[in-house]
């Protein structure tokens, strides 16, 4: 059964007014919570993602504890990649690690195009097992954004410099482009799918695009984005972007083609909502160290966000990335408690910013 279109999540995406902020939280599924490690064991994410039940109950386990107004289907963005035999494993403590790294033209015919039923029918199974559960909560399907997975196919590992990366781009550009063209076409292919199997909203995870400067982010990786972004119009559901340290690059990202764009911590949201149009949602932006270390500090650092929205429809409350596996699940219930007491998005501004004394 689908959510309905009022559902606050979905509300505030479009930027309509309701009685309260909506709350999610990227990795809101994951270390942080007994009931995840109990269930999940060792070995690589990947082996969980392949066994339906188990992925559908990882991705239930938060809307259940927490209440949060959304949940994201339990995969990785290496699970396309990984699942067309490219040689991606995720290594436990160290993340995605490629057998042979992404280096010439040759290595293009490793990456065929991606066929969802047949190469993800689990993650496809999982989708239709978690939105038959969830009732009146969205789930959203996400992809990696072509730069981010490309870095990890170039480099072999995660890396901090992206230097082979970069190196790729200047030296190499038409390869470069070739290889953001075919992980576009696996982006939205999986997107598509996951859309088709019942997600109502999806996100594109360009985690590492903020190592780039805003004309490189241009020229090598926009318009891979866009065409991901494009692809998913004709559906009608929220289409987010989100990176890191993507400061500079929040007028791109949204060019690109969303309609809710994703700000880390770095950013006050006021000031990001200034570099953008003003009918843009906008998620975020909490940092995730502020959660770790308690709830006085993370009621403070939560107040400080939603008095910066300011009582704008379009937000969707978030952490400014994902949630730390040290974090105490007993402050993010209260986190989303008191989000849904005090968050406004009314649309109308404060009595101090019209002008009138309180």
């Amino acid at each position: 059964m689908a959510p309905p279109p009022d559902a606050p999540f979905l509300r505030a995406c479009r930027g309509e007014r309701g009685p309260t902020v909506p709350v999610w939280f990227m990795r809101q599924a994951g270390r942080s919570l007994p009931e995840y490690r109990e269930l999940r064991g060792e070995g690589s994410i990947l082996d969980a993602i392949r066994i339906p039940d188990v992925a559908t109950e990882i991705t239930l386990q938060p809307v259940r504890r927490y209440g949060v107004d959304a949940a994201i289907l339990y995969s990785d963005i290496v699970t396309p990649v990984a699942s067309i035999g490219f040689g991606v494993d995720i290594t436990p403590g160290v993340g995605p690690v490629v057998e042979r790294p992404f280096t010439s033209a040759a290595d293009l015919d490793r990456l065929r195009p991606l066929d969802p039923e047949a190469d993800l029918p689990y993650v496809l199974e999982t989708v239709h097992n978690v939105v038959a559960e969830l009732g009146d909560v969205p789930l959203i399907g996400f992809a990696g954004a072509p730069f981010t997975v490309a870095s990890y196919l170039v480099e072999g590992a995660p890396t901090r410099t992206w230097t082979k990366t970069k190196a790729l781009m200047h030296t190499d550009p038409d390869l470069w482009d070739a290889l953001l063209d075919r992980l576009a076409d696996q982006a939205l292919a999986t997107l598509r799918a996951q859309v088709g199997a019942g997600a109502s909203a999806v996100q594109l995870f360009d985690s590492w695009a903020g190592a780039l400067t805003p004309s490189d982010y241009e020229r090598f990786v926009l318009p891979a984005s866009a065409k991901v972004l494009a692809g998913l119009a004709d559906l009608g559901v929220p289409r987010i972007h989100f990176g890191v340290a993507t400061g500079e690059l929040l007028g791109l990202m949204h060019q690109a083609g969303a309609e809710v764009v994703g700000v880390d911590w770095r950013v006050p949201l006021d000031t990001a909502r200034s570099r953008l149009a003003p009918d843009v949602a906008l998620q975020g932006n909490l940092d995730p160290a502020l959660v770790v270390a308690g709830w006085e500090a993370t009621a403070e650092g939560a107040r400080d966000v939603l008095r910066r929205n300011d009582g704008h429809p379009g937000h969707v409350f978030n952490l400014g990335h994902g949630v730390l596996p040290e974090t105490d699940p007993e402050v993010l219930e209260q986190l989303v408690a008191l989000v849904h007491s005090e968050g406004r998005a009314d649309g109308q501004p404060s009595l101090l910013d019209a002008g009138t004394e309180p």
